[in-house]
């Protein structure tokens, strides 16, 4: 038994001495660090590399829809002023049908004057 009590004791001591070099270890690496800056920083420059992205490429399908828009936009106004120069055309020929008017027989009405 008392062979028994020492390969106890043994593993005990083997034990406490693990514990208390873990221990040690532990206070060693001392208190949490709650922000790490170097992480902190890459993190927020990888955050916005990914924004950038993102904004980058609604631009660029912003800047095609635009540039769709204003070919729309001049295709629209040349045929506005395609049909304005037609109006203009008709408004003469009917203008000028208008001031020349057909004369048949025109007599002059005279006026009685009293006296």
């Amino acid at each position: 038994m008392i062979l028994e009590k020492v390969g106890a004791g043994n593993i005990i001591y083997e034990l406490r001495k693990k514990i208390q070099q873990a221990q040690a270890e532990l206070t060693a690496l001392g208190e949490p660090v709650s922000d790490i800056p170097e992480l902190v920083e890459t993190a927020n420059l990888i955050r916005s590399n990914e924004y950038l992205q993102k904004a980058n490429l609604k631009q660029n399908e912003l800047l095609a829809t635009y540039e769709k828009y204003s070919e729309a936009l001049e295709e629209l106004l040349s045929t506005v002023f395609e049909i304005q120069n037609d109006l203009k055309e008709i408004v003469k020929e009917q203008s000028s049908l208008i001031s020349k008017p057909k004369r048949t027989s025109t007599k002059r009405k005279t006026k009685n004057t009293k006296k």
